[in-house]
């Protein structure tokens, strides 16, 4: 088990094979770690797919409107919805995209990232400064290493549960 300095800003995401935490970088995307913590305590991404996985690059999930498995699911369009809430401004940073790091799934649009996000599987650093790194798996990147791949998965894994560590 992890080490976990500030449970206000870490996440435990429960996958079929364990649990993964997750450190939010709140110094770097206030905004994004906010809106993961707010669609975490409202329950918004339990049970949403893994719509996105590709090997030997990231696993992206998130989406809150298509990819929630237990209600409304459509495999065809999980990975075009967000939240209810607006769209982010981006928070781009120095951060690398190294593996393990959070990264916020966006169109085009730079100040379009919602409740999508991905974890790269490796050092991808020709993402560093396009899309917002605002978390770190801290332990339990190898139950993220076990998600299903395909675009989208025939049988996708989901996030079964995510929350904050302060409420857990």
């Amino acid at each position: 088990m992890a080490d976990i300095k500030d449970p206000e800003n870490t996440i435990l995401m429960e996958l079929k094979d364990g649990t993964v935490t997750i450190e939010l970088l709140t110094d770097i995307a206030p905004m994004h770690c906010d809106r993961m913590k707010e669609l975490a305590r409202s329950g918004e991404y339990d049970n949403v797919a893994f719509h996105r996985v590709i090997d030997g690059f990231m696993a992206q999930t998130g989406d809150v409107e298509h990819g929630d498995m237990e209600d409304g699911f459509n495999l065809g369009r999980a990975g075009t919805g967000g939240s209810q809430l607006k769209d982010l401004p981006a928070e781009f940073s120095g951060i690398p995209h190294d593996r393990g790091t959070l990264g916020a799934a966006r169109s085009q649009n730079p100040n379009s990232a919602n409740s999508q996000f991905f974890i790269n599987f490796k050092d991808n650093h020709f993402l560093n400064r396009q899309y917002t790194v605002y978390g770190r798996v801290i332990d339990g990147m190898e139950h993220v290493d076990a998600i299903t791949r395909g675009e989208p998965p025939a049988n996708p894994d989901r996030m079964i549960s995510v929350k904050v560590a302060a409420d857990a």
